[in-house]
């Protein structure tokens, strides 16, 4: 042990220790959002389902909104409506007419005009003036008998017809009346109507969404088991973190030159350890599920790198080190992992140094392009000849 890996062993503790957590939170997040919002929509549906059954179990529901009574008008519009056909065939009556007091005229017709010597011509041979006298009786006599009885006729008649226009006027008020409200009643029934409508299309589309959210429910249920169990393994590896990191850390810094037997021996006695000091730490410890990420290390193994654990591990601690790591490459396994790993990395940013070169023309030559390089353009170093490979980052 050297300051140098004890130091390697606290840094990389601490920076995989937040990193990790950070991980395993944001991952227990999404499975907690998940399930509250499954929560949530379960609380939803049972909430209106009961009523809305209900209104849709009622046989008589559709039926009444289908074969709704236009017709059916309140009481007082069946008022309106009668006093409006009344009037429609309302009669117009007249007074009798009152007759004359003809008393003078009688006594004329009876004593003078039944005289046949009251005659002009024969009342002008006694008297010029009594012959005017006798033509204005004769006239009144005429008048009395055909123009008054008309005249008066006339005045009845107009005092009548000036009764019916204002009964007339009066009923046309009492028509207008009721046409207004017969057309305020139209649109009320129009509107009732719409309203209807409205509510058949919405208890259709209140069915089709319960019919659609039991769907979702019943689909989700396995979802559902899936999530909590997941929920509950991150639970478990967040609160085992920091002896897990810990035991990682000490691989990281101690233990990448040694074999797999014996990373595992150590491993088993640093777990114990960790249990013996109250340090919540997996019963299992695995360098790979607690450092590494799948996607990631399925892109590795496209890449070229073995897929048995000891070489997973080994690329774990490769990625994970804050020094250059050394690797022993006998088959030229890990030589192919990083150039495919690497290659989307520009060639000015790779340094091969080969084993013809002078030593002096070597070291000037990886000086120069860390000198030049910009502080976050990743450097890849392959030492080649030599049955080792080198790789360096910064």
């Amino acid at each position: 042990v050297t300051p140098t890996s004890y130091l390697e062993l606290i840094a990389a503790f601490h920076q995989l220790l937040t990193q990790k957590r950070d991980t395993v939170m944001k991952a227990k997040q999404r499975y907690s959002n998940g399930l509250a919002k499954l929560a949530f929509a379960e609380s939803q549906v049972f909430d209106y389902w009961g009523p809305s059954k209900k209104l849709l179990g009622d046989m008589n529901f559709l039926r009444d909104l289908k074969e709704y009574d236009k017709d059916k008008i309140p009481v007082s519009v069946r008022k309106i409506t009668s006093l409006f056909k009344r009037l429609l065939h309302f009669p117009l009556t007249y007074s009798s007419v009152s007759g004359l007091q003809v008393h003078v005229m009688q006594k004329i017709r009876s004593e003078y005009m039944t005289n046949p010597d009251f005659n002009p011509t024969i009342v002008a041979k006694a008297s010029s003036a009594a012959e005017g006298l006798c033509k204005w009786i004769k006239a009144m006599e005429v008048y009395d008998r055909v123009v008054a009885p008309k005249k008066a006729n006339l005045a009845v008649a107009q005092e009548s017809l000036a009764a019916t226009m204002t009964l007339l006027n009066q009923k046309r008020a009492e028509l207008k009346e009721v046409e207004d409200r017969l057309a305020v009643l139209q649109k009320t029934f129009e509107e009732k109507t719409e309203e209807k409508a409205q509510l058949e299309f919405q208890v259709d589309l209140c069915a089709r969404k319960l019919e659609r959210a039991e769907k979702l429910i019943g689909g989700l249920g396995g979802e559902k088991t899936r999530w909590s169990k997941a929920e509950d393994d991150l639970q478990n590896t967040y609160d085992n973190l920091t002896g897990d990191v810990l035991i990682s850390a000490g691989v990281i810094a101690y233990l990448g030159v040694f074999t797999a037997g014996f990373r595992q021996e150590c491993t088993k006695l640093w777990t114990k350890l960790c249990k013996s000091k109250n340090i919540p730490s997996s019963d299992n410890f695995s360098l790979s599920k607690t450092l590494g990420d799948p996607i990631k290390i399925r892109a590795w193994n496209i890449a070229g790198l073995p897929s048995d654990s000891f070489s997973i591990d080994n690329g774990v601690i490769v990625s994970n080190s804050r020094r250059w790591p050394l690797m022993i490459d006998p088959q030229g396994q890990a030589n192919k992992w990083v150039k495919n790993s690497e290659k989307d990395n520009s060639l000015s940013n790779w340094i091969v140094i080969y084993p013809t070169e002078k030593l002096s023309s070597r070291i000037q030559k990886t000086s120069s392009l860390f000198m030049t390089a910009k502080i976050h353009t990743p450097l890849v170093c392959l030492l080649h000849g030599v049955n080792s490979l080198m790789t360096c980052k910064r």
